[in-house]
């Protein structure tokens, strides 16, 4: 059985009962939330590495994009970014490789990662497509289910599929007059896909045939935003929000086969119309688990896009998103560094943390209260433990020693903390 039907026929499953302990939450929790589909399990059942529980009434979770380009496929370095995401706390991460031997990076990524991995079946078909000297329009329905087949039974836990982008958004697309047109890789491949064949979407088409092979290795169908909005001018415009609309229909066409999924959501949005599209989401779609790229909230600050990321992101899951997808500094500009994955895990990891705190999340509490009585007792090594780059506070202290051993060179003898803790104890002494 799939979790969904594990779920609905009342069984609580080891997956369900190892999330509900990450969540410190009963497993009855789980099991309902799997059943209604408003909590996903992203594990493949044939690659039995840690389960990552994504949904309502759960920590907001945060992905981390990864992969090689056809400019740089180096394959060392995209593994030392993967240990360097998970060191720094992503929950899951995205395999999105277009260069080099992406069968084998693939593998890497799904034999390496502690956590979830997720991939972009249509990226492999249109790199096959490529290197076979064909044009991606030339990918046939069976070159797409043939990629989708090969990685779910590789072991990748949860797949995007761009199933919502059919001909009748693509005809509000034409219609809006947008500045960004699509941004999206694999929804434009599709949409040149489409609009070259002069058909519509196969995986919205045959979309009971892509149901049958996510049930059969329980994998998460992640459907994807191809019309989502690449700047802030295009949001909530007509073919984003119908997309959603057929999102929403086909998630509850995976629930009723069996198979989790959730939606993914809007990347360039203005701040006041993060939580209405949050909202809405959820209204259309059910309650499923949403996934945000940031949201970015402005579209001038390239080089510090994992702040206005964080800034959306924040925002959006305190509104009730569920599943962050980080923002490098590199977006807009190029492949990540190394560096550049360590402060994009980071600005997301702040933002969902900040978000849990709003919605009350038990764990994100206790953390900040720990962080407080650690500042209270100047306990610099406790507060490293606590912080989300221990070793970034420890090298900063390190540096700047100051004549109060116990202080920081922000106040040193005048430190408030200090003062105010030594004469309080003397009073309480009285």
């Amino acid at each position: 059985m799939t979790q969904i039907e594990a779920a609905r026929s009342g069984k609580i499953t080891d997956e369900m009962k190892a999330v509900a302990d990450q969540e410190e939450v009963l497993p009855e929790y789980i099991r309902s939330g799997v059943a209604e589909g408003t909590i996903i399990i992203a594990n493949n059942k044939h690659r039995n590495k840690k389960p990552c529980g994504i949904g309502s009434g759960l920590t907001t979770k945060v992905n981390a994009n990864l992969g090689t380009s056809p400019d740089n496929s180096d394959l060392s370095n995209e593994m030392e970014k993967l240990h360097i995401a998970v060191k720094y706390g992503a929950d899951a991460v995205m395999d999105l490789s277009t260069g080099g031997d992406i069968d084998e990076i693939r593998m890497r990524f799904i034999n390496e990662s502690p956590v979830a991995v997720g991939s972009v079946p249509i990226y492999n078909a249109a790199v096959e497509a490529v290197r076979n000297e064909k044009s991606i329009v030339d990918m046939t329905p069976e070159d797409m289910f043939r990629a989708i087949e090969k990685h779910v039974s590789d072991g990748i836990d949860f797949i995007t599929v761009h199933c919502g982008t059919t001909l009748e958004v693509l005809d509000k697309l034409k219609n809006q007059g947008r500045i960004a047109d699509v941004v999206s890789r694999g929804g434009a491949f599709l949409i040149e896909w489409m609009i070259y064949n002069e058909e519509e979407n196969p995986l919205y088409s045959q979309f009971n045939r892509l149901l049958e092979i996510a049930r059969e290795y329980d994998v998460t169908l992640s459907l994807g935003d191809g019309l989502r909005p690449g700047c802030l001018a295009d949001a909530t415009d007509k073919p984003q929000i119908q997309e959603l609309i057929i999102l929403g229909e086909l998630a509850a066409r995976a629930r009723e086969y069996g198979v989790q999924a959730m939606i993914e959501g809007p990347g360039h949005v203005p701040l006041n119309e993060i939580e209405a599209n949050v909202l809405l989401q959820k209204k259309l779609c059910n309650g499923a688990p949403f996934y945000v790229l940031g949201p970015i909230t402005t579209d001038i600050a390239p080089g510090y896009d994992h702040i206005t990321a964080a800034i959306g992101g924040a925002i959006a899951a305190k509104a009730g998103a569920d599943f962050l997808c980080y923002v490098t500094p590199a977006e807009h500009l190029c492949l990540p560094t190394i560096e550049d994955v360590k402060q994009g895990v980071i600005a997301s990891k702040i933002a969902a943390h900040v978000a849990d705190l709003a919605k009350g999340i038990r764990s994100a509490c206790e953390r900040d209260k720990s962080m407080g009585k650690a500042r209270k007792e100047l306990n610099w090594n406790a507060q490293a433990e606590l912080s989300m780059d221990p070793d970034l506070v420890m090298d900063v202290r390190s540096k700047n020693p100051s004549s109060d051993n116990e202080a920081c060179t922000m106040c040193g003898k005048f430190c408030a903390m200090k003062g105010v803790r030594e004469y309080l104890s003397g009073f309480k002494a009285k």
